[in-house]
């Protein structure tokens, strides 16, 4: 099966096409990105595998524009990979929110496509973008059945106790407050693919993912199921992440607020655009450009990095003891599949776990799977590469096939 993955911003979209022989036989046929939707003048870059990458800069008014650029793309004699687009037989997207109704991979019906419309008040950058997209597909190819895949949908297995606030309960009756955790396709197939390359049966096992790039979240995993992640009822909490603060004592942000005359609106801003590693170092929100800071004497982007580094090792600590010991910890993102000196401040002090730390290989991982503890080592560290685009690929291949 034919599986065209689209993952839709507000003004960008991420696409692959994958041919899904089963959930383990699969082949990339092509990927690439659309940039700049609804400004003057856009971008398309496509890739196919052992082929040089192909550009073309072109008015994108809008997501449907889009797509049918893409579309015709995959079928063009000299780039495509597609003879017909009727090759193309199930289209996943990946969608951000899918609040308590969601707790798996959902083929898109009136109903459901409803639901993640009344979601959008819980995630209002993300899923009016993913709509746009069901929507072009829906205007493009109308008898191509849809399948949504929900970031908050692998942490619903979460116990209440974790979930909820210590706040009034009527605002998790009246508004539906609670912890929802994100990039949980990313963690449900890290968690899956760590377990199997480190040897550990994942129906039996204590597992610590850390997704870590301009967005980080972590998550503990036990016999496969999330039982708790640090992202809550937004993105927002958390680890420091590139622009947004992560967890901080609210009340700090009302002092701020008087003391400078800011609006909600105001504060908003300040806690995801201006804070975390660009808000510490003033350098910038990419871990990059923070490590050659760092390296060349810049005192707070040192601070930003042992802030960002520290906090990871807490939740560790903290996911270690929800899960009653841990036998794998996993990083991955692009941080995490990147970033040595992340990955070993974070683990160094944890030799207590029963870590053993294989400082020489990590040095040597940028990007690949790879283990970075020792043979030796009680609980395995490895650095493994996401891939969400091939967990929506699977559900939607078994969602389609269970329709026949």
């Amino acid at each position: 099966m034919i599986v065209l993955v689209l993952n839709c911003g507000s003004s960008s979209l991420k696409y692959q096409v994958l041919d899904m022989k089963s959930d383990d036989n699969y082949s990339l046929l092509a990927k690439g990105l659309v940039e700049r939707i609804g400004e003057k003048m856009g971008a398309l870059t496509h890739r196919v595998p052992d082929h040089d990458k192909y550009t073309v800069e072109m008015p994108i008014p809008d997501h449907t524009v889009g797509i049918k650029a893409v579309l015709d793309l995959l079928v063009s004699k000299e780039h495509g990979v597609l003879k017909s687009l009727d090759e193309i037989q199930a289209v996943g997207h990946r969608v951000a929110h899918g609040g308590e109704y969601f707790k798996g991979s959902s083929l898109i019906t009136p109903q459901s496509q409803e639901e993640i419309e009344k979601l959008c008040v819980l995630a209002p950058l993300h899923n009016p973008a993913n709509l746009l997209g069901i929507k072009a597909i829906k205007e493009l190819m109308p008898q191509v059945p849809q399948v949504a895949t929900f970031d908050t949908a692998f942490h619903q297995t979460m116990p209440d106790y974790a979930y909820t606030y210590a706040i009034p309960y009527e605002y998790y009756e009246k508004y539906a407050v609670r912890r929802y955790g994100f990039h949980g396709t990313s963690h449900k197939f890290v968690a899956a693919a760590a377990a199997a390359f480190a040897g550990i049966d994942l129906n039996n096992s204590r597992i610590i993912t850390c997704h870590l790039g301009n967005g980080s979240s972590i998550t503990a995993v036990k016999d496969g199921k999330c039982i708790d992640t640090s992202m809550g009822f937004t993105p927002q909490e958390g680890v420091p992440m590139g622009t947004r603060s992560g967890t901080v004592d609210p009340t700090i942000m009302s002092y701020v607020a008087e003391k400078e005359n800011l609006t909600h609106k105001d504060v908003e801003k300040i806690l995801n655009k201006k804070s975390g590693l660009l808000g510490i170092s003033g350098v910038s929100s990419d871990c990059r450009d923070i490590e050659e800071a760092a390296k060349a004497g810049n005192v707070r982007a040192s601070l930003a990095q042992d802030v960002l580094c520290y906090a990871i090792k807490k939740i560790i600590g903290a996911y270690t003891a929800a899960l009653g010991g841990v036998d794998l910890i996993a990083f991955t993102g692009g941080i995490g599949e990147n970033s040595a000196p992340t990955r070993f401040a974070a683990i160094q002090g944890l030799e207590y776990l029963g870590i053993e730390f294989d400082e020489a290989v990590n040095k040597t991982i940028h990007g690949t799977e790879a283990m970075i503890s020792k043979p030796t080592s009680k609980v395995k560290v490895c650095v493994m590469p996401t891939n969400e685009e091939l967990v929506i690929a699977r559900d939607t291949m078994n969602i389609v096939k269970s329709l026949k």
